[in-house]
């Protein structure tokens, strides 16, 4: 019965554009003000519209028993909220929350966006500020030990290793853009190999465009399967995968200086697309340890001793 309810879902910047609004007010009178979104949905249209956006495709069977406390005890699993906090989000639900007096409207004359706009700028925003940030300073106030199958970052889920070598960051950055092509990924090839025989038997591009940038990537340079997406020079390599994947990878490698050494960050980073994305990213978590575990170590061994076989130049043609 909940997921009919109706809401007046409002975006965040609509809500702050109010209260910006507010500061031009005179009077010294107090005001209460109902503000909501430009359109009334129900709990269960608001989730169509979200599954929409994200082009998922999704069929809602109404369960009669299935109460707010209890769709609250799942709701961690599939999402990146706390169950803590997504209990109290989903025992709201049982009031309507509806604007009763539109006063706002006609004072502040502002129009709040369409709940679809809203819905996608929110996901626009969350790419945007994961384009901006540098990983190794999300991960400055997280805990050491994250939960098993990495860390959550909005959507996202996270799988982070760190290792300490003594060459300088110069050296430790030449290593790492010494990645794919003949090259290999620092270990484990044959796996890799596996999955680029995977990719290319579903219509993916594989392994089969090599390396084809020179010693140091620039954005919009292939390596395999990968583009690549972030550069600062000696400092920060980020690839996006283009392999068929249920949702979206990035490859991102961060180097530090510290003292006469580096620290090497190497993140691998899933966006997935709906739970078959969710269940891909988790059934995989095992070999994590064993692929880029593995990687970084190699990373490291290779900035403490350099093989003279490694190729930095381009191998395949385009």
């Amino acid at each position: 019965k909940w997921v009919s309810i109706p809401t007046q879902p409002i975006a965040v910047d609509d809500v702050l554009d109010y209260l910006s609004a507010t500061l031009d007010q005179t009077g010294d009178e107090n005001r209460l003000y109902e503000i909501g979104g430009d359109d009334v949905v129900s709990y269960g249209e608001l989730m169509r519209t979200y599954a929409q956006v994200r082009g998922l495709k999704r069929l809602m069977i109404p369960v009669p028993v299935l109460t707010p406390y209890l769709s609250s005890l799942w709701l961690g699993l599939v999402t990146p909220v706390y169950a803590r906090v997504g209990r109290n989000l989903i025992e709201g639900v049982r009031n309507s929350t509806l604007v009763r007096d539109d006063s706002a409207r006609r004072v502040f004359s502002l129009k709040p966006m369409p709940v679809r706009q809203a819905v996608a700028k929110a996901l626009e925003d969350e790419d945007r500020q994961f384009d901006e940030l540098r990983l190794a300073d999300f991960f400055a106030d997280k805990p050491s030990s994250p939960y098993w199958g990495g860390v959550r970052m909005g959507c996202r889920n996270l799988d982070t290793r760190t290792i300490r070598v003594s060459a300088t960051p110069e050296k430790a950055y030449d290593v790492i853009c010494c990645i794919g092509g003949e090259n290999g990924y620092f270990g484990t090839d044959w796996l890799w190999r596996l999955r680029g025989l995977m990719d290319n038997l579903i219509g993916g591009v594989g392994l089969k465009r090599g390396r084809v940038c020179a010693d140091h990537p620039r954005v919009g340079e292939v390596i395999d399967w990968w583009r690549v997406d972030k550069v600062e020079e000696n400092r920060h390599l980020r690839l996006t995968a283009e392999m068929k994947l249920p949702g979206r990878a990035w490859l991102d490698f961060e180097v530090t200086p510290d003292g006469s050494g580096s620290v090497i960050r190497q993140t691998a980073v899933f966006d997935p697309k709906g739970l078959i994305g969710l269940l891909y990213w988790y059934v995989l978590v095992p070999a994590h340890t064993l692929v880029f575990g593995g990687m970084l170590r190699e990373i490291a061994r290779r900035c403490e001793n350099p093989p003279s076989s490694l190729r930095t130049t381009a191998d395949k043609p385009e």
